[in-house]
């Protein structure tokens, strides 16, 4: 037996754990509120949940009492005992217990299934299982329940609104109250919070999932997006766009309208169905499509900062994480068969250089063929080998996530790690067989024949939004220098130095920094703390004293008091750290 087996470095074992912890909150609210009536309560990444449908709210003081009631049950040391009924028995059994939810389940399971269930004390749950063998299992000392929210029965907005129930829990306090304290730091850190603080971005009632961009964070945004044209021209991508409607016959084309149009919107324009895209994919298409191309042309490596649209529901919105309306950092590369290895190993390369720039390090998953899918077995099986063996012989590593991959072609994601331990998934590499055969695209061979390229689908950031939002939690809103919206904050002491801090600021404005002066009535303790809540990386001090000597004190927001110095001593410094995008 492994050393690991019943730690939490097992995902199994930490899944039935916390699927055992979820069955206690079901335990305890059974105990407070009997007529409370049983969904679904599965271990997710971060703990676990339970759905009930419940007359009343669940409040914070009530998740107290549950709380108090779960660690009774944790003391009781009640076995979990698993048994099997057949098909009638075990409705008749939940219907008993009056459980509509769990009869819904039953009726819903195929004739042959094995209909489990598990017993601790005086509770019973419909369950597949597995389970710890006993409630004591489950320390008293390091659960907590979070919080409660909606959920619709079953993912469907057209039935019934229950309560969700959210907790978390380890195998040790010290464990608990470690992730606690990261939720916390998480809170202090969200983007919506410092997006309004800082001035960076706006979500309106008359916009829902389409955010507005303040002139902060528009210059963050263009910040962004001048390293990332750059870091694409270096590896040879040209930049394209292309329209943000075109016709329902494309998208029929392209496969997307029987994967995706639930989530597109559409128009009529002189009659005809059109369709605000979705993804930038077909556009892409079109535009190789435009003129023949020679094997000596491959690769192609076409960029594209598309705007795209997509309906989510209004539940799942949040912040600039899930939005109806974002820039997709796509690229599209045409390649032949014979590139495809280096053409994927060229984009980890951009990959690595730009996620170093912020920091932000990554663990990639293969995703593998799904059930809904086009194309041929062996193209799929072709394509993921390429993938596995591109990124092995760079002395990667990576997860399998089988059955996840684009309906078009298997790929490879990137979940990047932030500054508090959270993961997030932005970059992603997917090859694609299908889309060139479906649009017939074409290049000449070396023997003078028609061939198909094969083709890569790429974003480094994902969502430019999304990215933002990342970044902006990451660092805390104390972005690095060469991306801080606003970069200096010159502050005279008092009004007679008020035209040498104006001096000062022209000659940091004029060498291309983004400078603000204060020059308000204030106190400069006063000025210097606001600068400080602004997250602006350097303060910039005068009086009379640095007027007369031709001098400036320096703070930086972290550092405090950097000295004294001359002007052309601290430019040579913020130069370099602004032209080598230092963190």
């Amino acid at each position: 037996m492994a050393d690991n087996q019943y730690t939490f470095e097992n995902k199994e074992f930490k899944d039935t754990y916390r699927h055992t912890t979820s069955h206690i909150l079901a335990q305890a609210v059974k105990r407070l509120y009997p007529d409370v009536k049983l969904a679904i309560g599965p271990a997710i990444d971060d703990g676990f949940y339970y759905d009930f449908d419940a007359e009343k709210p669940i409040t914070p003081e009530m998740l107290e009492a549950l709380e108090a009631e779960m660690k009774k049950i944790c003391k009781e040391k009640l076995p979990l005992e698993r048994f099997e009924l057949p098909r009638e028995e075990a409705i008749k059994l939940m219907q008993e217990k009056d459980e509509p939810y769990k009869v819904e389940l039953i009726q819903d399971l195929p004739e042959d299934a094995v209909i489990s269930f598990y017993k601790q004390g005086e509770f019973t749950d419909l369950c597949a299982g597995p389970h710890l063998d006993n409630t004591s299992r489950v320390k008293a000392n390091a659960f907590k329940l979070t919080s409660c929210t909606g959920a619709y029965w079953r993912g469907d907005s057209s039935r019934k609104m229950l309560q969700r129930v959210y907790g978390t829990c380890f195998q040790k306090k010290e464990e608990l109250e470690a992730y606690l304290q990261r939720i916390e730091e998480a809170k202090k850190r969200d983007h919506r919070k410092l997006g309004k603080e800082l001035g960076l971005f706006a979500l309106m009632e008359e916009g829902p999932g389409f955010p507005f961009f303040l002139p902060k964070g528009m210059t963050l945004r263009n910040t962004l997006l001048e390293y990332w044209r750059e870091v694409h021209k270096r590896y040879g991508y040209v930049e394209i766009s292309t329209p943000i409607i075109l016709n329902q016959d494309l998208w029929h084309r392209s496969g997307h309208w029987d994967h995706y149009k639930d989530n597109m919107y559409t128009t009529l324009i002189d009659e005809e169905p059109f369709a605000v895209k979705p993804m930038n994919c077909p556009g892409g298409m079109l535009v190789y499509k435009l003129e023949p191309h020679s094997y000596k042309e491959l690769p192609i490596r076409a960029a594209e900062l598309g705007l795209v649209h997509r309906h989510e529901l209004s539940g799942a919105l949040h912040g600039l994480f899930r939005v109806r309306c974002f820039t997709q950092d796509d690229s599209h590369i045409f390649m032949t068969r014979d590139q495809m290895k280096d053409e994927i190993q060229n984009v980890v390369k951009l990959f690595d250089e730009v996620y170093s720039k912020f920091g932000l390090q990554y663990k990639i998953e293969l995703s593998t063929m799904p059930e809904d899918h086009i194309g041929e077995l062996a193209d799929w099986e072709f394509a993921q080998d390429t993938l596995k063996n591109a990124i092995t012989d760079m002395g990667k590593e990576y997860e399998l996530n089988e059955g996840d991959g684009a309906f078009y072609g298997p790929k490879l994601d990137f979940h990047l790690q932030d500054s508090i331990g959270r993961t997030w998934q932005c970059g992603t590499i997917q090859l694609d067989f299908q889309m060139p055969e479906r649009f017939e695209l074409e290049y000449i061979g070396a023997d003078g024949e028609k061939h198909r390229p094969v083709m890569i689908h790429r974003v480094v950031l994902g969502s430019i939004e999304r990215f933002i939002g990342v970044i902006t939690e990451h660092f805390a809103g104390a972005f690095p220098f060469w991306l801080a919206p606003v970069q200096l904050k010159v502050m005279p002491i008092t009004d007679r130095s008020r035209e040498y801090a104006e001096k000062i600021a022209a000659e940091l404005d004029a060498k291309g920094f983004r400078v603000e002066t204060d020059v308000r009535n204030e106190k400069i303790g006063y000025k210097i703390r606001e600068a400080q809540v602004q997250k602006i990386p350097y303060m910039i001090v005068v009086g009379d004293k640095e007027a007369e000597a031709g001098t400036i004190a320096v703070r930086t927001r972290e550092g405090g008091d950097q000295g004294t110095m001359t002007l052309d001593e601290f430019v040579a410094k913020i130069t370099e750290q602004r032209d080598t995008r230092a963190l």
